[in-house]
């Protein structure tokens, strides 16, 4: 574990610059022997006090506020001290120095949050939620993010738990009467309670499907022919003009990468080279290989094309890998004459717009939010993590797996797979966590917090 429990730690928990307001935060169990040489008096508990921050020669380093709140009833959980001084980085540098000679030292990234959890303040998930609303981009998912922070995500993986801690006390006393003759597992309530747990583990999983994708955003790739309009999509779903558009074919020879933001759900949208069959181009070939190096990593493709030649549909889904999810833009109505619409086809949705004239834009941005998931982005949606999906489907197997074992009527295996369900999801609120895992969580978070 990173953490010295005997350590008093401090750190500026503003961000870096200049600012009205700079605080220091300070936390462990030399905080009351702060007081005196740096405060002159011993502050209120949860009272604001308005003092004088002294050097170590009496003379007055700034004046500010201190608040003291004493453990257990601390962010941390232990006592904790917050300086709010002017926000000039020296200033602060200088008051963060006097408290390194008091016997502080200079707190690791996350740190803070780090002793919270260890000091059962919070959960894993609830960490995570911090540092994810710190960094949350959007509004959405500053809503998703202090859910988490309030335990929704926990409550439900903790619902998760006890279900399987219930299955399991059931097979193991069944095991311990396998001598009998009654058949306790073949009762027709076991496999309804598997199902039943399945069925709100699917529920979990999709639901933190959308928090990842509400936390780290869905990539768009776009796709097609040169000159089909990709670079004008990429334009109008930026809102400036991020690529170049001319009516020369081939004008886009790399990947453009623009991050924006619809309706609250952030997008990372790449536009890529034309797909030729053929070029000379050593330039355009390099920009044709990263095309498709960019479509492996999609979470969506977006396919291009002319709707004077619903032909090339056909060439450019061979270039595509085999199973993803791709939507087809019919571009240039302006030039063929046909209505802006949503089409079903037997390929799937497939939408008719003008680039040029704005008509049937908006229907695509429609599309987008809705299979970007903002229309279950509202009220109960959490913030989740790759390592929480994969905690999740790895439990979800196990459960599939004990479903099999009863139904072959092999208890043993049963009880097994349960154990293994309940640690994967254990994992995600930290009731059983490795120190490496725990060390890469809090590393990734500010000094500070």
């Amino acid at each position: 574990m990173r953490s010295s429990w005997e350590d008093t730690i401090a750190a500026v928990a503003t961000p870096p610059g200049r600012g009205g307001v700079g605080v220091i935060r300070v936390s462990g169990p030399k905080v009351e022997s702060l007081f005196t040489p740096l405060l002159g008096k011993k502050p209120a508990p949860r009272e604001a006090l308005f003092s004088a921050f002294w050097n170590a020669d009496g003379e007055r380093l700034d004046q500010g506020i201190a608040l003291y709140f004493p453990g257990p009833r601390s962010y941390t959980g232990e006592s904790v001290l917050e300086l709010h001084a002017h926000g000039n980085p020296v200033l602060l540098d200088l008051i963060l120095a006097r408290l390194f000679e008091l016997g502080c030292r200079p707190a690791w990234p996350g740190e803070f949050t780090e002793r919270a959890f260890l000091n059962n303040k919070i959960d894993l998930a609830q960490a995570e939620a911090v540092a994810d609303l710190i960094d949350a981009e959007t509004d959405q998912g500053v809503r998703a993010a202090t859910r988490s922070l309030e335990g929704e995500f926990s409550k439900r993986i903790h619902a998760l738990v006890e279900a399987c801690i219930q299955l399991r006390l059931f097979v193991e006393a069944a095991i311990d009467f396998t001598d009998e003759d009654i058949d306790f597992l073949g009762d027709a309530a076991v496999e309804e309670q598997i199902r039943g747990l399945k069925a709100n583990l699917e529920s979990v999983l999709s639901a933190s499907r959308q928090g990842a994708l509400l936390r780290e955003g869905m990539t768009l790739v776009l796709a097609g022919k040169p000159n089909a309009g990709k670079s004008s999509l990429l334009n109008h779903l930026s809102g400036r003009e991020s690529a170049i558009v001319t009516p020369i074919a081939g004008t886009t020879r790399d990947t453009l990468r623009e991050h924006i933001e619809l309706e609250g759900i952030p997008l990372h949208v790449i536009d890529t080279a034309g797909l030729r069959m053929e070029t000379e181009d050593p330039i355009e070939k390099e920009g044709i290989r990263r095309a498709r190096e960019a479509f492996e990593k999609a979470d969506q493709i977006v396919i291009v094309v002319d709707d004077r030649h619903p032909e090339d549909l056909i060439e450019i889904t061979q270039d595509l890998p085999e199973g993803c999810s791709y939507l087809v833009v019919r571009n240039k109505i302006d030039l063929s004459g046909n209505l802006a619409g949503v089409l079903e086809t037997p390929m799937g949705i497939e939408l008719r717009l003008s680039l040029k004239t704005g008509a049937g834009v908006e229907e695509l941005k429609n599309h987008l939010l809705t299979h970007s998931s903002s229309s279950q982005a509202g009220e109960g949606l959490f913030m989740a993590r790759r390592r929480h999906l994969d905690a999740l489907m790895e439990a979800q197997e196990e459960i599939a797996l004990g479903e099999n074992a009863l139904k072959g009527h092999q208890p043993e295996l049963l009880a097994e797979h349960l154990r293994a369900a309940q640690g994967h999801l254990s994992e995600i609120t930290g009731a059983f966590s490795s120190d490496d895992l725990l060390g890469r969580i809090f590393s990734s978070f500010c000094i500070g917090k």
